[in-house]
C-alpha cells in the first residue's frame, strides 16, 4: 500500500489531534527552514527553535555567551540584538554553536507539529536530503508537508517548496498524493527553472526584496546544495528544562 502525502496550505490548519504516528515535513522557505538547514550544515551542533523573542532571550540564558548565536527576525525585520537569520551569512556566526532561532511563520510551525511521529525541516537547499530520509523503510506514516506561511496567509514559495518535495519524493518511491499535494506538485513542474522568479513575486519575497536582500533570495532558491536533514529531537537545557531542537 503507497503512503499517502498531503499539503497542508499553512500552519493555522495543523492540528495537534491528528498527528499521531505522522510524519510532518515543515517549509518556510523564507527563511526559517533555509536558516536552519544553513545552520547545521555550516558547523551550528543544534537549532533550537523558539516562537518569539522573548522566549530567545529566556533561553539564551542558560547558556554562556559564546556558547549560543540567536538568530531571528519578525515581520521580515532583523530582531535588535540577533544575527539576521540569512543562510548566505550565518557561516562567521554559527561554526560549533546553538543557535537560538525565532521567526514569524517557521519556528511556530515546528512547535505546532512536535506531536508528530518525526518532524523535519526542509527548504529547497537540502529537500533530497530529506526526502531520501523520510522514503526509509523504517518509516511508512502518512507524511504531511506543512507550508508555514506568513502570518496566517498562504505563502506562494511555500508551496513551490512542498511541490518541489514532492518531486524528489517521487523519484525515490511511490506514493498516493491528495489534490493539495498534487496542486504543489503541477506548480512545481510548471516553474521548475524559475525558482529565483518565484520567490521574488511572493509577498514575503517583496518583503525582503525591499529590504535589500535580493541576494538572500538568490541563495536559498538553489536546489540539493546541502546534505543535513534538520529533525526535530527533544532536548534538556543547562538548567534541565526539556525542549526541543533540531540536530
Amino acid at each position: 500500500m503507497k503512503r499517502k502525502v498531503h499539503v497542508i496550505l499553512k500552519k493555522g490548519e495543523l492540528l495537534a489531534k491528528k498527528l499521531e504516528g505522522k510524519t510532518v515535513v515543515i517549509f518556510d522557505i523564507l527563511l526559517a527552514t533555509s536558516t536552519i538547514a544553513a545552520a547545521l550544515q555550516q558547523g551550528a551542533t543544534k537549532v533550537i527553535p523558539v516562537k518569539n523573542e522573548e522566549e530567545a532571550r529566556e533561553k539564551a540564558k542558560t547558556y554562556k555567551p559564546d556558547e549560543i548565536a540567536l538568530v531571528g527576525e519578525y515581520g521580515g525585520k532583523t530582531i535588535e540584538g540577533f544575527f539576521d537569520p540569512n543562510s548566505s551569512t550565518l557561516k562567521q556566526h554559527v561554526q560549533n554553536k546553538t543557535i537560538i532561532l525565532s521567526t514569524t511563520n517557521g519556528t511556530v510551525a515546528i512547535h505546532k507539529a512536535e506531536k508528530a511521529k518525526h518532524v523535519y525541516a526542509a527548504s529547497l537547499l537540502n529537500g533530497e536530503a530529506v526526502a531520501s530520509a523520510v522514503c526509509q523503510p523504517s518509516q511508512d506514516e502518512t507524511v504531511l508537508l506543512v507550508c508555514s506561511g506568513s502570518s496566517g496567509r498562504f505563502c506562494l514559495e511555500d508551496l513551490y517548496g512542498a511541490g518541489y518535495f514532492i518531486s524528489c519524493l517521487l523519484r525515490l518511491k511511490a506514493f498516493h498524493l491528495t489534490d493539495a499535494a498534487k496542486a504543489a506538485l503541477l506548480f512545481y513542474e510548471a516553474y521548475e527553472h524559475s525558482p529565483v522568479e518565484i520567490l521574488k513575486q511572493s509577498a514575503v519575497g517583496g518583503i525582503l526584496t525591499q529590504y535589500g536582500f535580493l541576494d538572500e533570495i538568490s541563495f536559498v532558491s538553489r536546489k540539493n546544495i546541502y546534505s543535513v536533514v534538520p529533525k526535530v529531537v527533544k532536548t534538556k537545557l543547562v538548567n534541565g528544562e526539556e525542549t526541543i531542537c533540531l540536530k
